[in-house]
């Protein structure tokens, strides 16, 4: 009897956790996010499907004082590869770092017709003994370089010529994994904030290297005109909502905002 009642104490006390448990769960429901099931890949739900552009960021950490001798050499080979349609890849931009990593340059390349495209251009340079002088010769100047490729989000601006000279500001982000639909849900809304000086130059997530960065890259006049702009866009409905939750969605902690500015730059 005893054996019994401690049977049906312990049952009662399932009972009763199992009750609780389903509460826990009906009141958590409230405050999570229902995200529906996603049956296809990122990159396939938030890029230009019509359209196989692929990105490749380079970041190259030079040593102090060969930095006017990079720009040089980098300015009498790139160009070169940017003009020539032997190559189906063009130059988007080279800038260097003026507040934030110092002594950084900064290349944008884009290939249109993807993957493929990338393949052709490696190995044709393979066949280049002026890059590979230039590649040799880099490798003297630098200290640490890295890449990533990325693919450019549907609802930003393909990055297109302008006017210059301007500053560039490139704002990268570390998503929380599982966030990158959200991020592009809330910015193809937020976008419309950043558009009336025309400061939204390109925004991209990568694919190869670091994963789950975002990268928006804007173009202002000079500081003073990005100080305003900014600004303008607090005073928009809307806006402070797609920060806080945009900002939830961020390791924090590899947020980098960087200001660079052009050297030799096919944008402007």
């Amino acid at each position: 009897e005893v054996s019994a009642g401690a049977t049906m104490s312990c049952g009662k006390g399932l009972a009763t956790s199992s009750s609780r448990n389903r509460e826990d769960s009906w009141f958590k429901s409230l405050f999570v996010r229902k995200v529906d099931p996603r049956k296809d890949a990122h990159s396939n739900l938030l890029t230009k499907n019509e359209e196989s552009n692929l990105y490749k960021i380079q970041f190259h950490n030079v040593k102090p004082e060969c930095l006017d001798a990079y720009n040089k050499l980098c300015e009498d080979v790139l160009p070169s590869i940017h003009a020539d349609k032997y190559y189906p890849c063009e130059l988007v931009g080279t800038w260097n770092t003026w507040y934030g990593e110092q002594d950084q340059a900064v290349h944008l390349w884009r290939y249109r017709g993807g993957y493929p495209a990338l393949t052709e251009v490696m190995n044709k340079l393979k066949q280049n003994q002026d890059f590979t002088a230039y590649r040799k010769e880099r490798g003297k100047m630098l200290m640490s370089r890295r890449n990533q490729l990325l693919l450019e989000f549907s609802f930003w601006n393909e990055p297109v010529p302008r006017e210059g000279p301007n500053i560039y500001e490139l704002r990268s982000y570390q998503l929380r994994p599982g966030t990158m639909i959200e991020w592009g849900n809330y910015w193809a809304r937020a976008i419309g904030y950043r558009q009336h000086n025309r400061e939204a130059v390109g925004g991209f997530f990568s694919q190869i290297g670091d994963l789950y960065m975002v990268h928006h890259l804007w173009a202002y006049k000079d500081l003073q005109s990005r100080e305003d702009t900014r600004n303008g866009a607090w005073q928009q409905e809307g806006w402070d909502e797609v920060v806080y939750y945009t900002g939830e969605q961020t390791k924090r902690s590899f947020t980098k905002h960087k200001v660079i500015m052009e050297t030799t730059n096919p944008c402007d």
